[in-house]
């Protein structure tokens, strides 16, 4: 797997992604693009349209021409790969694939996105596809975007569309708000690693929202050994946390017992044990699926926050509210 992938999908429906507009889907769909399920196959089953697919899929093409879908992303950032996955589209995939991208500002409409006032540039230049496939595009990209439109050659059926890179909010996010949490996802803040996510990915610490069940949370292994499990959390913006809570929804038979956390002011790159770590919430009791509120009483800013889980467990959801620096 392509390490782009480890980054944060910008276009997650979780984030608020969204399929606006496509030119065609006769016979799938254009939301399934941005599904955060794998593709699924059902033997057998066929709609009035003929067979059921589990992705976007575009009637056969009889005049010149390309079909084509209009993303918005959920989080504007800067595209570091690409995922276009032909799961079980084996005889109906496109030949080909291409990416444009621009940055607009507010929320404009699924028409003008698709007319002729729109400067899309090039993301990923016209590329083969292979079918039953999750083909990785790594991709150098320089700029902020916000839109996608990915055209397919000349037709045919994908699965699903991933969209890793660097979450970028907008250039006057941090002051305009008083008080953000500095580990959001869509702010740009990003679990840089773990002791383990055996049953739950790091990254879902800092979904939006509550979870909706217990594998939309970070969780490892029952621990049979000395230590503690641990999560690092690098924040969207240098600053000072004066608020945190730990959220353990869903985890009722194996929440931790308890919890600390720490923080770090780091300049340049980031090596977790030569960080300097200070003490930012005491280990405290952590009870199960409950949500826990503490105050910081920080003065000095940070760059960066380790969750400490004693001895091992889950943990839904981590914010870390405070202001910017």
């Amino acid at each position: 797997m392509a390490s782009f992938t480890d980054l944060i999908d910008l276009a997650s429906e979780r984030l608020g992604g969204s399929v606006l507009i496509a030119n065609d889907e006769f016979f799938a769909p254009k939301e399934s693009l941005l599904k955060p399920t794998a593709p699924e196959w059902r033997e057998g089953e066929f709609t009035e349209r003929g067979k059921w697919m589990d992705g976007w899929e575009t009637r056969r093409r009889r005049s010149p021409g390309h079909d084509w879908a209009i993303i918005r992303l959920g989080a504007p950032g800067i595209v570091r790969g690409v995922v276009v996955d032909t799961t079980w589209f084996t005889g109906n995939y496109p030949e080909r694939t291409s990416i444009d991208a621009t940055n607009v500002e507010g929320t404009p409409s699924a028409e003008w996105l698709a007319g002729s006032e729109v400067q899309w540039e090039p993301l990923l230049i016209e590329t083969k596809l292979k079918g039953n496939t999750t083909n990785e595009f790594e991709i150098d990209g320089t700029r902020r975007v916000t839109h996608l439109r990915f055209n397919i050659f000349p037709d045919g059926g994908v699965a699903r569309l991933r969209v890793y890179g660097n979450v970028v909010p907008p250039g006057d996010y941090f002051s305009s708000v008083r008080e953000v949490d500095l580990a959001a996802m869509e702010s740009g803040g990003y679990v840089v690693e773990c002791s383990d996510m055996h049953y739950g990915h790091r990254q879902n610490l800092i979904l939006p929202g509550r979870s909706t069940h217990m594998g939309d949370g970070w969780e490892t292994k029952r621990r049979r050994g000395p230590g503690n499990d641990w999560t690092i959390v690098r924040l969207a913006k240098r600053g000072i946390i004066e608020r945190v809570e730990i959220d353990t929804d869903h985890f009722k038979g194996n929440a931790p017992a308890s919890a600390m956390l720490e923080s770090a002011d780091v300049s340049g790159k980031f090596d977790r044990d030569k960080a300097d770590w200070k003490t930012l919430v005491a280990e405290s009791p952590i009870q199960p699926h409950s949500w826990h509120h503490f105050q910081t009483g920080m003065k000095s800013p940070a760059t960066h926050v380790r969750l400490n889980i004693y001895p091992d467990g889950g943990v839904a959801r981590l914010r870390l509210f405070g202001r910017a620096v």
